[in-house]
């Protein structure tokens, strides 16, 4: 299951969750967004249960975004008991943001 955080969810959903969150902050105008886009909804699924991933619009939710430093998108932040404990910016190959999300289950 995808999630869609926002600034209303962003604390119970992703601060206080109790496994490691995956969080895809995007914009609908970028063009790396929508490349990466089909490659975390199939994380999504494939993670189930083990990692929330989810994605939060930087356009709706710059307060969030400016809080964790996003300057550049698409930005992929890894939750472990609520802090950021890996970051990738940009689009990338698949594998590589497959391992950054295994490593969260280690």
């Amino acid at each position: 299951m995808e999630y869609k955080f926002d600034s209303k969810n962003f604390e119970e959903e992703v601060l206080k969750s109790d496994v490691p969150v995956l969080v895809d902050f995007y914009a609908d105008w970028c063009g790396p967004c929508k490349m990466m886009a089909p490659v975390v909804a199939k994380f999504a699924e494939e993670f189930d249960g083990k990692v929330k991933v989810g994605k939060i619009n930087v356009d709706d939710n710059g307060e969030i975004a400016q809080k964790y430093g996003v300057m550049s998108i698409p930005n992929f932040k890894f939750f472990k008991n609520g802090e950021v404990v890996d970051n990738i910016v940009g689009a990338v190959n698949p594998e590589m943001l497959r391992e950054k999300v295994t490593s969260l289950l280690g």
